[in-house]
């Protein structure tokens, strides 16, 4: 019946005061029926013109039944006809139309979704110089409609995942069939499929919950809010995961060389962005052993300054009462209060406040004889060069304080051992099973041709090997 059906919603959504039951009749017959629908989630004109209209005016023949109704007077292009009153409670809280009528123990789901939206714009983070200004909005469909006009195939398989045992948030696997490794794509399912949660509201919560090693600063998934880069992580056979509500997309299997690649790479001449990613690398390193190294010399190895600069360092730290090391480790908190200020506080003013703040409080903390001025450069070198690995940030930070404890506690053998502990590290991070980095026994110009560099496009024949070549191994590292 029903009115025991919507009195069964009503009862389900106590309370709730944005639920709105809309009885229709039938202006030729005694037609009756309920549509029950969430204010401020659907279009109205829609319900409007293409539902409550059609029902008004329709012959009593095409009444009869539900299915006649579904196909001979609803006007909505997406409908379903359901009896799972789970899928009815998502689907009314979603922006859908439930259309109940008598003698039917099925109801009709009309697609009538209109909730507001972000707009399509270039993301703040991921500006470029040259190429596609698209970025994704928080809206699932809208995001899934870019990457479909940019991959006119029917290759692209996208397939429908929900997380949250609350909010029941909506997700998307997309990818190549005939580029992706399938054993890869399992791994990734079956690691989905344990997820227990409340509610899903960013794609870090997926990043964290699938992760290989959950204690690692480091990441194991790619994430970009651009619509070119996960076209072109798919073309070389990857999947990505697309949630409803965030603009964040994933990329899985993620490679270490990744974390030193920009999408402005593969739209500027190749002269150029090689030198561009080179420079990245070299600022990844100073940014971590910059300050150990300044600190072990300073400490403990004085013979490695050149002479005047030794002279120059030593009458610049007569005068300063701390350490070499304790002023480092102060130097860096103070920086990174500075950076996480700027970044928190409105873009009118944020960055004006960091760079005047930098400014003022190391100009005095020099002038006050409270730091050497050496170390405010060391700071400094430190800061800039970590701006241009933004996807490393919170890596770095662990890093180089772990580098400049072991130059304070052993010198330069403390740098190096430090040095060699997170390079073991890195060789052993895994995504999905795959490693990160991966050592080829017959390295050719193919293997290498976009890591360190980035080859011109006629050289870059095939893709990357490691994704194919690391699906063999994950059996024996799946644990």
């Amino acid at each position: 019946k029903m009115d025991d059906n919507v009195q069964l919603m009503n009862n389900l959504f106590k309370d709730d005061d944005t639920l709105v039951v809309r009885y229709v009749q039938n202006s030729k017959s005694n037609f009756k029926c309920a549509l029950i629908y969430s204010d401020g989630v659907v279009k109205g004109p829609i319900i409007n013109e293409n539902v409550i209209k059609p029902l008004m005016l329709a012959d009593e023949n095409n009444l009869q039944s539900i299915d006649t109704i579904l196909n001979q007077v609803i006007q909505v292009n997406d409908t379903k006809k359901t009896g799972d009153l789970t899928q009815i409670i998502e689907s009314v809280t979603y922006g859908d139309t439930i259309l109940f009528i008598d003698n039917s123990n099925e109801a009709l789901i009309l697609n009538t979704k209109g909730f507001q939206t972000r707009a399509i714009a270039e993301p703040e983070n991921e500006k470029i110089l040259s190429g596609p200004r698209e970025g994704f909005s928080d809206a699932l469909l809208t995001n899934l409609s870019l990457v479909r006009r940019k991959m006119r195939t029917n290759d692209l398989k996208m397939k429908y995942i929900t997380f949250g045992k609350r909010t029941a948030t909506k997700a998307c696997i997309c990818y190549l069939d005939s580029l992706v490794n399938k054993d890869i794509l399992k791994e990734l399912n079956r690691r989905l499929s344990e997820i227990d949660i409340d509610g899903m509201l960013d794609t870090n919560y997926i990043t964290e919950l699938i992760k290989d090693n959950k204690r690692s600063p480091f990441r194991s998934t790619g994430y970009t809010e651009r619509p070119d880069v996960v076209v072109g992580r798919m073309l070389e056979g990857r999947i990505a995961i697309f949630l409803d509500g965030t603009p964040v997309v994933l990329t899985v299997p993620y490679l270490f060389l990744e974390n030193f690649q920009s999408s402005e790479d593969y739209y500027l001449i190749y002269f150029y962005t090689s030198y561009s990613r080179m420079i990245r690398i070299i600022s990844f390193l100073l940014t971590i052993a910059v300050p150990a190294i300044y600190v072990s010399m300073a400490a403990f190895h004085h013979e490695m300054f050149p002479t005047q600069l030794l002279i120059n360092v030593a009458i610049e730290r007569q005068s300063v009462p701390l350490p070499a090391a304790v002023e480092a480790f102060i130097m860096l908190i103070v920086f990174d209060i500075l950076r996480e200020t700027g970044v928190r506080m409105p873009s009118s003013i944020g960055q004006a406040l960091s760079i005047v703040g930098a400014l003022v409080i190391g100009q005095a903390a020099v002038d006050a004889k409270l730091v050497a001025a050496p170390m405010i450069i060391v700071v400094a070198i430190t800061g800039i060069t970590s701006l241009l690995v933004p996807k490393m940030n919170a890596p770095i930070i662990y890093m180089r304080f772990f580098l400049l404890l072991m130059a304070s506690s052993f010198g330069f053998f403390g740098v190096l051992l430090g040095l060699a502990v997170i390079a073991i590290h890195i060789l052993n991070l895994r995504s999905l099973g795959i490693p990160q980095i991966f050592f080829f026994s017959d390295v050719n110009y193919q293997h290498l041709k976009d890591t360190f560099f980035r080859g011109p496009w006629w050289k870059m024949q095939t893709r990357p090997r490691i994704l194919t070549q690391g699906g063999n191994r994950m059996k024996v590292n799946k644990e």
